[in-house]
C-alpha cells in the first residue's frame, strides 16, 4: 500500500457533508448553527428530496427528522437503506420521540443513532463526529480495494466502476462533456530490458504520482489500466479542456528526466490519446475504445505527444 495514497487520501477528503432533513427550516437552521463551522451543510425539507440530494451528493452523513408529513422519517430511512447507491449514508435521526417502541422503530429502519429534541449543542457535536468519522474509515478500507499495489493508484477496477458512474451522474446533473486520457509510457518494454524491472517499477510509480499530481480537481480520476498504461477520466471536461490536461502531462513526465537511451528523446516519455463525448451519447466501451484507438495515432506520430478525437 502506497503511503503517498494515503496521505493524499487524508489531506484531501475535506470538509465532511452532512445532509439535514427537517420539515421546519427553523430546526435545520438550527443544526446548522450547530454545525456550519465545522461541515458542509446541505439541506431538504422532504423525504423525496432527501433522497435526491442523498443520490446526486452522496453526503457523509444525514440527520434526519422522523415526523414529516408525506413520507416520514422512518420511511425516509428505509427508502435510503433500499437504494443501494445510497445504503452506505449512515442515517441519524433527531427525534422528539421518547417511547421504547419508537426508538425501536429507529434502530429497524436502519439508522446508526439518535439524538432528542430538543437538541443539545455539545452532544450533536460529538455523535456527528463519531459518525462521520467511523463512515471515513469504512470508505477508506472500502477504497483500498481500488488501488494499484505498486503504483498506489487507482486501479482498472475501480475505473471501470468509475467510468460507469461518472456518465450517469453527469447525464442526470446535465453536464456537457466526459473526456478521457489514455496514457502509454513510451517503449517501455525497452526500458526494462535495458534497466531491469525493479528500475521499470520505480518509473511506474514516479509516472502515476506525476499523472495524479497534474490532474488538480477532486473529480478528476487516474487509474493504472495495465502494465504501462494509464487512464485519466475528466468528468465535464471538453475537448479544449482535455486537451490543456494532456499537454500538461506529456510535458511533465517529460520533464522527470528519466534516462532511456533507446528512445529518441533520450528519457521517459508517454502518448496519450483523448476521446471526448457528450455526456447524452456516452458509453464506457465506445469512450475507452476511441481513446485508445488515438494513442496508437500518438505512437505513430512520433510519440511524447497526443492525439484526440470526439465522439458524435
Amino acid at each position: 500500500m502506497s503511503e503517498i495514497k494515503i496521505e493524499r487520501y487524508l489531506a484531501g477528503i475535506g470538509k465532511a457533508t452532512i445532509l439535514v432533513v427537517d420539515d421546519q427550516p427553523a430546526n435545520i437552521q438550527l443544526i446548522f448553527h450547530i454545525l456550519g463551522d465545522e461541515y458542509q451543510i446541505l439541506m431538504a425539507t422532504s423525504g423525496q428530496q432527501a433522497l435526491q440530494v442523498c443520490r446526486d451528493s452522496m453526503p457523509d452523513l444525514v440527520l434526519l427528522d422522523v415526523m414529516m408529513p408525506e413520507m416520514d422519517g422512518l420511511q425516509t430511512c428505509q427508502a435510503i437503506k433500499a437504494d443501494e447507491r445510497i445504503a452506505s449514508i449512515p442515517v441519524l435521526f433527531v427525534t422528539g420521540l421518547q417511547k421504547q417502541e419508537q426508538e425501536d422503530a429507529c434502530w429497524q429502519v436502519g439508522a446508526v443513532d439518535f439524538i432528542q429534541k430538543p437538541v443539545n449543542a455539545n452532544t450533536l457535536l460529538h455523535r456527528v463526529k463519531v459518525h462521520v468519522t467511523l463512515k471515513r474509515q469504512t470508505d477508506f478500507l472500502h477504497t483500498l480495494v481500488y488501488l494499484d499495489g505498486l503504483t498506489g493508484i487507482f486501479n482498472r477496477r475501480y475505473l471501470d466502476n468509475t467510468l460507469e458512474k461518472q456518465i450517469a451522474l453527469g447525464k442526470r446533473q446535465r453536464q456537457r462533456d466526459i473526456s478521457v486520457l489514455m496514457i502509454d509510457i513510451d517503449h517501455f518494454k525497452l526500458f526494462n530490458d535495458q534497466f531491469g524491472h525493479l528500475a521499470g517499477d520505480e518509473a511506474l510509480r514516479q509516472v502515476a504520482e506525476t499523472i495524479e499530481d497534474t490532474c488538480l480537481r477532486p473529480n478528476d480520476i487516474v487509474a493504472r489500466y495495465g502494465g504501462e498504461e494509464f487512464v485519466v477520466i475528466l468528468p465535464n471536461t471538453d475537448a479544449s479542456g482535455a486537451a490543456f490536461v494532456a499537454a500538461k502531462i506529456v510535458s511533465a513526465v517529460s520533464s522527470l528526466a528519466i534516462p532511456h537511451p533507446a528512445t529518441d528523446y533520450g528519457s521517459v516519455t508517454i502518448g496519450a490519446g483523448i476521446a471526448t463525448s457528450a455526456y447524452d451519447t456516452a458509453s464506457k466501451s465506445e469512450i475507452i475504445e476511441r481513446a485508445d484507438q488515438q494513442l496508437y495515432l500518438a505512437k505513430q506520430s512520433g510519440r511524447n505527444c497526443f492525439r484526440q478525437t470526439s465522439l458524435p
